[in-house]
């Protein structure tokens, strides 16, 4: 299957009075239209600045932005911002992780959809009014005529998600890019905005990025799974094979650190011990290596070589052997129920 998003080892960096930060380093993956790829990671790792990447969304002023982003075969690295406007909105959009301060608070929500409608499309204001009450009605928002002419706060947290939705797919994008959708909803409305996703490519084959710290929000509606660390991709793999049998370290302390329903109530979570590197002083080695438990089973390589990532199939960017990697997990359950 053909990549509609292709990344190609993707650096960005940042200038700080403290140091050039390497916020994502190396990264390469590709995306397929009617795929969903989720980026796990924790807070820190690259996920929301690869993202924001893609759109050119970066202060050019401070960032250094390297690497190749091709959009069905075009490339976006160096593009214009005229170039990289046409793009926003009609072929890649951006479901932002904070929708009350995405959306601008002075404007109603119904302005805001018709103006990126009439922006990219060249509708009328009929036709823009038209299409907004019909997109907010397909996210689930009622009397849409009526909450089309009302301001972002007057909106609850899950309606200001399913307009920011509705925003997103006013053009019917080719890529939708989701920064964690379901972030401080309840589990009702996380679910309702799940299925909606998943309609959505159903009808439109839109292909979808979704990052999320979440990993019951993975197991839910991604296809493939690409888990980073301190910028870098340490995991990649279809949804199954990644979170049953995890080949890194990190995956598997990420998935040993989620409640289960037949481990022990009363027993602590296992956290990951320790902190994640200095990005503005990243070491040679496998940057996980300071916080691994297995680097005893390898030796000098974790500290002084970086391992790579596999191209295709379900790889990890891991020194261990290839035996001890598929028994990662399932020596993190073992540990985790003698606690």
């Amino acid at each position: 299957m053909s990549a509609l998003l292709s990344i190609t080892d993707l650096s960005v960096k940042f200038a700080t009075k403290d140091g050039e930060v390497t916020a994502v380093d190396g990264l390469s993956f590709d995306l397929a239209r009617g795929r969903t790829l989720a980026i796990v990671g924790e807070s820190g790792s690259g996920k929301s600045v690869t993202s924001l990447s893609v759109l050119g969304l970066h202060d050019p002023r401070r960032t250094s932005v390297s690497g190749s982003i091709r959009l069905d075969g075009e490339e976006l690295v160096g593009a214009t911002e005229k170039k990289l406007r046409s793009v926003r909105g009609r072929r890649v959009s951006m479901i932002f992780q904070d929708p009350l301060t995405a959306l601008a608070p002075h404007y109603t929500v119904g302005e805001q959809l018709s103006d990126a409608y009439r922006r990219h499309m060249g509708a009328s204001r009929a036709a823009a009014r038209d299409r907004t009450v019909e997109m907010l009605t397909r996210v689930g928002i009622p009397q849409p005529k009526l909450r089309a002419q009302s301001y972002p706060h007057q909106f609850s947290g899950g309606m200001r998600q399913r307009a920011m939705i509705a925003m997103a797919l006013m053009c019917e994008p080719d890529v939708l890019i989701a920064d964690e959708p379901t972030t401080a909803l309840d589990v009702t409305v996380q679910a309702q905005i799940l299925d909606l996703f998943k309609e959505i490519q159903q009808d439109l084959g839109t292909a979808i990025l979704i990052i999320t710290h979440d990993l019951g929000v993975v197991a839910e509606v991604a296809d493939d799974v690409m888990v980073m660390y301190a910028g870098r991709a340490v995991e990649r793999g279809t949804v199954t094979k990644v979170l049953q049998s995890p080949r890194h370290p990190y995956t598997s302390g990420l998935l040993g650190s989620v409640p289960r329903l037949d481990s022990d109530p009363e027993a602590d979570l296992p956290p990951i011990e320790g902190f994640p590197p200095d990005l503005r002083n990243l070491p040679p080695g496998c940057l996980f290596a300071p916080r691994c438990r297995y680097t005893h089973l390898v030796g000098p390589a974790c500290e002084e070589q970086r391992p790579a990532l596999d191209v295709g199939g379900h790889s990890a960017a891991c020194h261990l052997p290839g035996s001890i990697q598929l028994h990662l997990h399932s020596d993190q359950l073992t540990a985790r129920s003698s606690t």
